[in-house]
């Protein structure tokens, strides 16, 4: 997957990069209510990803993600996201 001379980048870094060149984006427009509009960014493909690499297994992706199995089909509930077997299918709103 990585080479030796490749130096693998820490998530943080990445998300921080991210947001700031979404801030420098917006320009002088001041963003409301960031917090939840990237959790709402972020947690649905995270969400899709762990169901992908459990192969659909909710209790093991809840497991993964440090959440009871609950609070994950609630937040698939939220997000619309259902999960069967190893396919996972996002509805749209």
């Amino acid at each position: 997957m990585y080479q030796d001379s490749e130096q693998i980048i820490p998530l943080r870094q990445h998300v921080q990069a991210t947001i700031n060149r979404y801030l420098q984006d917006m320009g002088s427009t001041r963003p409301e209510n960031l917090y939840q509009m990237l959790l709402a960014e972020i947690e649905p493909p995270l969400i899709e990803e762990i169901l992908k690499c459990t192969g659909g297994n909710q209790s093991r992706a809840a497991d993964m993600l440090g959440i009871t199995r609950n609070t994950l089909r609630t937040k698939m509930q939220r997000y619309s996201i259902n999960a069967r077997s190893s396919k996972i299918t996002r509805f749209r709103r």
